[in-house]
């Protein structure tokens, strides 16, 4: 058995969901947490993505919403980001668990004959792997200190009932058995419907959720209804009566002005002393102190003044596709006391070939982009939608409009200088044109040509700045070098870099070998700044991403300000 702080048994919350998806059960195990955190435990978590990629790498942003990364390179489902957000933990590819990597591992064995001939099965060999991945998972500690959690919480992805979940299903019921009741915390996410004019809250799908769930094995110990309206006594009773569970361990989970309520409504509803309760740690644990949470939950709710922002990307017709820009923004904001009013321009929307085939969408998307404070273009694959990026890259330069291009962003501003700049008018990357004769920005390998997934620069790499008075420099606290995660095949070709930087177009960041260009910045421009890593994964509620928060200030004007305030206090520091 894998023990947790202070040589104590791992303590399991198993999170599940019913009825239909997309309920919120991220969210929800993510507020768990920061409950069970706030009680003074230190929690880890996993998330189970029953499908059989072994990654979310190759997996389409319209499909599946982003494709979050990790320190160590992971590509994982979105909800760990929320995790890292939330918990403020750093999480590694091992905390996503899929049915392809745990296939994966079982036909290993199988073909090193590890198994001594035996007949190879889904019961038990399929599900020892799942119980020994998530006790092996678990002990890891990812807070930064040492020695394992206290508690992991588990999501289940996908909805009790699926075929693909029933191999974690049977899994998980093993392992509260073997771990006994007093380490196994099961809580339900289901849905409280209301239909017709009446307003009467439904209870059966709910019911019949507990009761799939009970018939595989597990029964649950809490039941986190979502609804639109707070439920009512009547329903949490006959939700006790018809689901076996305590009135006490009904909680509700309603709609919220923002997410940053959801700990806070856990809290208000003793769900810490339930949960506590059923994993006997009660006398470890102390009242939550959720201050500065309740703290930045309310200073949100109290802005009355935005700032717009447009958002030129791809994948505008899903905005999970940008789940961490989103977020990253919204930190950067509410640290300025502003609420983020974001604009999504379908980059498409922007090219002159769509003034002809759909000219509303054009006049509409021009004008969200001119009435905006400033502008991000978002990383992204193909070459759908690079014209209309090139041409809001140079709006913003043209006009001294705030700009930050992250990845794909920035291959886009070095693209458009090529071209309005130094007139080289077919400069392209080779992603879009392997042919063009100006090939600014080129594949520079750490992977495979053909393979797609595991073959692009990934994960966490340290940027080196060449000129300790750049922006982003002071933006990073007059750093002489940024760790931020990487997700991307090409970049920006050396040889181009001289021409580039007599226009203007500053490389003021690179890393270790000063071939690989990570930070440009325009001359003479108020933000114009371009990263080929992702600053969004990296950003935290309080603790928003440096460039995120100088692009915010830029279009508020304050930026300058601020910069000052930083060479300041760096002059009146103690050498």
């Amino acid at each position: 058995m894998e023990r947790g702080a202070g040589g104590r048994q791992m303590k399991y919350v198993l999170v599940t969901g019913g009825v239909v998806s997309g309920l919120g059960k991220g969210v929800t195990a993510s507020s768990i947490g920061v409950v069970l955190k706030a009680c003074g435990l230190r929690v880890t978590s996993i998330k189970i993505d029953p499908y059989l990629n072994t990654d979310a790498g190759t997996m389409s942003p319209f499909e599946h919403g982003e494709v979050f990364v990790l320190d160590d390179g992971g590509e994982v489902d979105l909800d760990l980001g929320n995790y890292e957000r939330f918990l403020d933990v750093t999480l590694t590819r091992d905390n996503n668990i899929t049915t392809g990597k745990i296939y994966r591992s079982v036909i290993d064995k199988e073909r090193k004959g590890d198994y001594l001939g035996k007949t190879v099965q889904v019961v038990p060999h399929i599900t020892d792997a799942i119980k020994n991945r998530i006790e092996r998972v678990s002990s890891t500690p990812v807070d930064g200190k040492r020695g394992p959690a206290d508690v992991c919480v588990i999501e289940l992805g996908g909805t009790v009932g699926d075929i693909e979940s029933m191999p974690f299903i049977e899994a998980l019921r093993q392992l509260s058995f073997s771990v006994g009741k007093e380490n196994f915390c099961l809580i339900h996410v289901s849905l409280v419907p209301v239909l017709g004019v009446v307003g009467e809250q439904k209870t059966k799908p709910t019911q019949h959720s507990v009761r799939e769930l009970r018939a595989l094995g597990l029964t649950p110990d809490l039941l986190a209804c979502r609804s639109a309206q707070p439920l009512q006594e009547s329903t949490k009773e006959k939700l006790s009566q018809f689901c076996h569970v305590p009135v006490a361990n009904i909680l509700n989970i309603h709609d919220v002005p923002n997410i940053w309520h959801v700990p806070l409504l856990l809290r208000n509803q003793n769900a810490h002393e339930a949960i506590l309760k059923q994993l006997d740690c009660l006398s470890i644990a102390t009242p939550p102190d959720l201050k500065g949470w309740t703290i930045m939950a309310e200073a949100y709710d109290n802005l009355t003044n935005s700032v717009k922002i447009a958002m030129v990307g791809k994948y505008t017709g899903l905005t999970d596709s940008y789940l961490s820009v989103v977020k990253a923004l919204l930190h950067a904001c509410v640290s300025c006391s502003l609420k983020p009013s974001i604009q999504w321009i379908a980059a498409s929307d922007l090219e002159d070939e769509s003034a002809k085939t759909t000219p509303e969408a054009h006049a509409v998307a021009w004008e969200a982009l001119k009435s905006s404070s400033c502008i991000l273009v978002p990383g992204g694959f193909g070459d759908r939608g690079v014209p209309g990026m090139i041409l809001a890259a140079k709006y913003a330069r043209e006009n001294r409009v705030p700009y930050l291009g992250i990845c794909l962003g920035m291959q886009i501003s070095v693209i458009e200088i090529s071209r309005y700049v130094l007139g080289l008018g077919k400069a392209n990357s080779e992603e879009f044109d392997p042919e063009t004769p100006h090939r600014v920005v080129i594949f520079m390998p750490e992977g495979s040509r053909t393979h797609m997934g595991s073959t692009m620069r990934l994960g966490s790499r340290r940027t080196f700045f060449q000129n300790p008075d750049c922006i982003t420099s002071k933006l990073y606290g007059n750093s002489a070098y940024v760790d931020e995660r990487h997700r991307h095949r090409y970049e920006v070709n050396p040889d181009f870099i001289g021409n580039l930087e007599s226009a203007g177009l500053k490389f003021v960041g690179s890393d270790e070998s000063g071939r690989r260009m990570e930070i440009v910045e325009l001359q003479d421009h108020p933000y114009y700044v371009g990263v080929q890593f992702h600053p969004e994964f990296k950003s935290r509620p309080g603790k928003p991403s440096a460039l995120f928060l100088g692009l915010i200030l830029a279009a508020t004007g304050q930026l300058q300000p601020y910069l000052k305030r930083i060479s300041d206090s760096s002059a009146e520091a103690p050498r």
